[in-house]
C-alpha cells in the first residue's frame, strides 16, 4: 500500500504539470521508476500504459475549454503514432539511452529559445499544419524510447514556434491519447512475439503502475481550466523554465549524479 500511495502522489503531481504545461508526466514517471531500479522498456511500458487513462482524461478537459487547434490535430496525432510504434519496437530489442543526450540538448536550447520569447512578449502566431507531421514523428519516436519524450519535444516545438501555449498543450495532450495508446499496443505486441524479453517484471510494479493510473485520473480534469485561464506571457515563462529544469535533471542522471 505504501508503494501504491507514493506512485498515486507522483502521478497526481507529474499529471497537474503535464496538464497544465503540456509535458513532465512521463519524465517524471519514468524518473521514479528508473530510480526505483525498473528496466527501461518496462518502466516505459507502464507509463503508457497509465498514460492511456490520463490523456483520455485531459483531452476531454481541453476539448471542452477549447483549447484545441483542431488544424493541426490529425497529422500530429497520425505521425506521432507512426514514430511512437517504431520507437516502441526499437526500446523492446535494444537500449534508449543512445538518443538521450540529443534530446537534453533539445530541450535546453529550446527552454533558452522560449524564455528569450517570454522576455520580448513576442506575439503568438499559428503554426502551420504542414510542420505537425514530421514533429509528430520524431515526437512519438522520442515518447516511446525516452518513456516520455512527446510533451517536452512536441510542446516545447510548437510554443517556440510562436503557437499559443493553451492551444498548443491542449492540442499535443489531446493527440497524445492516441500515440500513447498505439505505442502501448506496441508493447504488447512485442510482449506476444516474444520480442521482449523483460516483459514479466511488469508484473512486480502493479501497485507503482496502479498508483500512476490514479493519481493521474484525479489531476487530468483540471488540466483544460488551469491552460485556459493562465495568460499567455506566464504560461509561456513557465514552458520554458519547465523545459529547463527537465534538461538539467536530465542532463545529472546521464552524468551519474543522480539516478
Amino acid at each position: 500500500m505504501d508503494t501504491f500511495l507514493l506512485f498515486l502522489a507522483v502521478g497526481f503531481l507529474a499529471q497537474a504539470v503535464d496538464g497544465a504545461l503540456g509535458m513532465a508526466y512521463g519524465v517524471i514517471s519514468s524518473s521514479v521508476l528508473l530510480a526505483f531500479g525498473v528496466p527501461p522498456a518496462t518502466a516505459s511500458a507502464s507509463v503508457h500504459g497509465a498514460e492511456i487513462f490520463t490523456t483520455a482524461a485531459s483531452a476531454g478537459s481541453h476539448a471542452w475549454h477549447r483549447n484545441i487547434d483542431w488544424r493541426l490535430l490529425a497529422p500530429l496525432a497520425v505521425a506521432g503514432v507512426i514514430g511512437g510504434c517504431l520507437g516502441a519496437y526499437v526500446l523492446a530489442g535494444l537500449d534508449g539511452d543512445v538518443v538521450k543526450p540529443f534530446v537534453v540538448a533539445y530541450l535546453a536550447l529550446m527552454g533558452l529559445w522560449i524564455l528569450w520569447r517570454a522576455s520580448r512578449n513576442a506575439p503568438s502566431r499559428p503554426v502551420r499544419p504542414l510542420w505537425a507531421a514530421p514533429l509528430g514523428a520524431i515526437g512519438g519516436f522520442l515518447d516511446a524510447v525516452g518513456g516520455g519524450g512527446w510533451g517536452p519535444t512536441v510542446s516545447s516545438t510548437l510554443v517556440g514556434a510562436g503557437q499559443e501555449p493553451r492551444r498548443a498543450i491542449g492540442t499535443v495532450n489531446t493527440a497524445e491519447f492516441f500515440v500513447t495508446l498505439a505505442v502501448s499496443a506496441t508493447f504488447v505486441w512485442s510482449l506476444v512475439t516474444g520480442h521482449w524479453t523483460e516483459a514479466g517484471a511488469l508484473a512486480n510494479h502493479a501497485a507503482a503502475i496502479g498508483g500512476l493510473v490514479a493519481g493521474g485520473l484525479l489531476a487530468a480534469p483540471f488540466a483544460g481550466l488551469i491552460a485556459k485561464k493562465v495568460p499567455r506571457r506566464p504560461m509561456t515563462w513557465a514552458v520554458g523554465g519547465l523545459l529547463i529544469l527537465l534538461a538539467g535533471f536530465q542532463g545529472l542522471q546521464l552524468a551519474g549524479l543522480l539516478r
